[in-house]
C-alpha cells in the first residue's frame, strides 16, 4: 500500500511538470488507508511560494478532517520535503513521511535548499536575511493574554 501511495505522489509531481503548471513535486494524505488530499506543487502557478504540495496536501487534509492536527495520517511525497514543509510536517503532527526522492536529487534538478538548512542553526542577525529584533513597550502582551486566556486552544 506505501508504494502505491508514493507512487500517486510521483505521477501528480510528473503530471505537474508535463501540464506546464508547476514544479516536479506531489504529495498524498492518506489517513486509515484512504487519501484524504491528494496536491502537486503550484508555487508558480499562484505565484505563492508557499504553495509546496507537501503544504497544500496538509492544508486540505485538515480541512476535510476539520482539524489543525493530522494525527494517525500518514504523508506520501515525491521527494524529501524542504525546510519549510518539514516544519509544517511537524507542526500538523503527521505520523509518519514516506518519501522517493533526496534532497540531492532536488539539488541538482535545481531546487537545492541546502542554504537554507545552513542557515536555521545561525543566530537571527547572522543569517542572510537580517532578523533584528526590536525591543518594544507591548511585546509580550499577546503571550501574556494568551497564558490568560480560559478559551486558549492548545496546539
Amino acid at each position: 500500500m506505501h508504494e502505491q501511495f508514493l507512487c500517486q505522489a510521483i505521477a501528480l509531481a510528473t503530471a505537474n511538470v508535463t501540464s506546464g503548471q508547476g514544479g516536479p513535486f506531489g504529495a498524498v494524505v492518506v489517513k486509515n488507508g484512504q487519501a484524504l488530499s491528494a496536491c502537486s506543487n503550484q508555487v508558480t502557478a499562484t505565484r505563492d511560494p508557499t504553495a509546496h504540495a507537501e503544504v497544500l496536501a496538509i492544508r486540505m487534509a485538515c480541512n476535510k478532517l476539520n482539524d489543525f492536527q493530522l494525527t494517525g495520517c500518514v504523508l506520501y511525497t515525491s521527494c524529501e520535503p524542504c525546510p519549510m514543509c518539514l516544519g509544517a510536517i511537524y507542526w500538523a503532527r503527521l505520523d509518519r513521511v514516506y518519501f522517493a526522492s533526496t534532497r540531492n536529487d532536488a539539488a541538482a534538478a535545481g531546487f537545492d535548499d541546502s542554504f537554507i538548512y545552513e542557515e536555521l542553526p545561525l543566530a537571527p542577525p547572522k543569517r542572510r536575511i537580517a532578523m533584528l529584533q526590536l525591543a518594544v513597550e507591548n511585546a509580550a502582551q499577546p503571550f501574556a493574554i494568551w497564558n490568560e486566556s480560559n478559551s486558549k486552544v492548545l496546539y
